[in-house]
């Protein structure tokens, strides 16, 4: 009888030692790997509160910085905000590449 890690390794050799549908730990942004919680109901209390913060921005101790911020941690869990994200993603590549090339 095979252990059951070994089973998963067998079936899944890409999935190491997460499991496998395990949301992931880190989120890539500029090519940049950056962490975030695991819990799913922290990322989505700390998107949400960040994002409110971020409307308040015109204020002392809160930013503006804080609303992106907000909906990178909620594109974590939430499809729309993940597509919105994908989309703004693809959008700056190819701005930055046309601009690359038209420096040359």
């Amino acid at each position: 009888m095979v252990p059951e890690e070994g089973r998963l390794e067998a079936e899944h050799p890409q999935a190491g030692p997460e499991r496998i549908g395990e949301r992931p730990r880190t989120i890539s942004v500029a090519g940049r790997q950056f962490p975030v919680p695991r819990s799913r109901w922290l990322r989505l209390m700390l998107g949400v509160l960040l994002v409110i913060g971020g409307l308040f921005g015109f204020l002392p101790i809160l930013g503006f910085w804080m609303a992106p911020l907000g909906l990178l941690l909620l594109s974590v869990d939430l499809p729309p905000v993940r597509r919105m994200r994908r989309r703004t993603d693809v959008w700056v590549g190819r701005k930055s590449t046309r601009l690359r090339q038209r420096r040359r």
